[in-house]
């Protein structure tokens, strides 16, 4: 197995978003293969979530979405466990996709909207997103509730 480069490490982290650590750990365990890696990543993003389910969501963020049309919206409540990944850009930016998410597949509840296709990859389900999520901000994140709105 030949040296993991800066380079390698560096497209992974902008790949997925993860420490440069784990990226580095991920390739050194692929061979520097960066696709491997990323499904290692991946798996890896999952086992975190499944450990930190237990954990508290005493904080969060309430985000709506309107349809450029005003005809259709979304408003979800998404928590966490800390007010400082609350304010972060990157959990901001995933409860918008949930909002999104809502406003284009209508689910009946959480748990069909974690089992849906995500709207921006279907080979993704929003579950995975939100395992991802909990991988790269090191917090539970929770689903509480949701409500669509269409004229």
């Amino acid at each position: 197995m030949g040296k993991i480069s800066i380079e390698q490490i560096r497209e992974l982290r902008e790949a997925t978003g993860l420490s440069v650590v784990e990226c580095k750990k991920a390739l050194e365990e692929t061979g520097g293969n960066i696709e491997k890696a990323k499904e290692h990543l991946s798996k890896l993003g999952k086992q975190i979530a499944e450990k930190k389910q237990a954990r508290e969501v005493g904080e969060g963020f309430v985000e709506a979405y309107a349809h450029s049309t005003g005809k259709l919206g979304a408003i979800v409540d998404v928590r966490c466990e800390t007010d400082f990944v609350a304010r972060s850009q990157d959990f901001k930016n995933f409860c918008h996709e949930i909002a999104l998410q809502v406003a284009s597949m209508d689910p009946a509840g959480v748990e069909e909207l974690l089992k849906q296709p995500y709207v921006r990859d279907p080979s993704h389900r929003v579950q995975d997103i939100v395992s991802d999520v909990i991988a790269k901000v090191g917090e539970n994140i929770v689903i509480k509730r949701f409500s669509r709105f269409e004229i």
